[in-house]
């Protein structure tokens, strides 16, 4: 109920904005999937001469709710206030354009009038393209090299930091295999969107990314790797870009 009243309290205010022409929501809150611990990714659609005038009402707006906690001024998608109040709900807040908005993820509208919203409905998905993808490919064999470099010279924390950078891309390479629909969330949706036993393995290898005991995480990764290297390597775009670097990587590890 309290992100409810969070959602509906800001909204209201917003709605009053005649810059603001569509807000809606989108992360887990948008999927219909939140829970107590979700936060609040609100999306405020408005005219590209009206940006700098509207952001420089988003506090106001904001604490329409409640006092703020914190708040910082940020940009990584787009113009973002990211503010936690003193109830310590969280909310980001966007500001977007026609031409700005990055149609990935399902959406929540919640205001509407002119019906901008339509089109940007019809592209609402959560999978990974060709391009995403490769990336993903690419760069599980670019991390596990420099993983490569860092063990070499003793640098076990460094070597740690590489091996989360691994498996974070190797995530959404599996994600894409055995639930497509969620491949983008990555991470934090593999315990309930991987089977069973592949979430088992993979809290096997995050119970050894310690700088103790990465040399055997690194040999567990790669056996996931070596079980699903045909796979992959049918389903990249370009498989002769990463191949030879994937195959050189997967073998000398096996032998540490």
């Amino acid at each position: 109920m309290i992100l409810e009243d969070a959602v509906a309290a800001i909204s209201n205010s917003l709605k009053q904005d005649k810059r603001v022409q569509s807000i809606f929501l989108k992360g887990s809150i948008g999927r219909s999937d939140q829970d107590e611990y979700s936060d609040i990714d609100m999306y405020c659609l408005v005219n590209e001469e009206d940006v700098e005038e509207f952001n420089q009402c988003r506090i106001q707006h904001l604490e329409s709710y409640n006092k703020l906690l914190f708040y910082d001024d940020i940009f990584i998608v787009a113009p973002q206030i990211l503010a936690v109040y003193e109830n310590l709900v969280h909310v980001d807040l966007f500001t977007v354009t026609e031409s700005t908005y990055i149609e990935k993820d399902f959406l929540k509208v919640l205001y509407d009038p002119y019906n901008k919203l339509d089109k940007l409905k019809q592209n609402q998905n959560l999978k990974l393209s060709k391009a995403e993808f490769q990336d993903a490919v690419d760069d599980i064999a670019w991390f596990l090299f420099q993983y490569k470099k860092s063990s070499g010279r003793g640098n076990d924390i460094w070597s740690v930091n590489m091996l989360h950078q691994v498996m974070t891309h190797l995530s959404r390479v599996l994600l894409h295999k055995y639930n497509p629909n969620r491949a983008l969330l990555g991470m934090k949706t593999i315990e309930s969107s991987l089977p069973t036993e592949t979430v088992k393995f993979i809290k096997r290898v995050y119970e050894n990314i310690t700088p103790q005991k990465h040399k055997q995480a690194v040999n567990l990764i790669c056996e996931i790797l070596s079980n699903e290297t045909v796979w992959i390597f049918t389903e990249v775009a370009d498989p002769g870009k990463i191949n030879p670097l994937w195959e050189r990587m997967i073998t000398s590890f096996h032998s540490i």
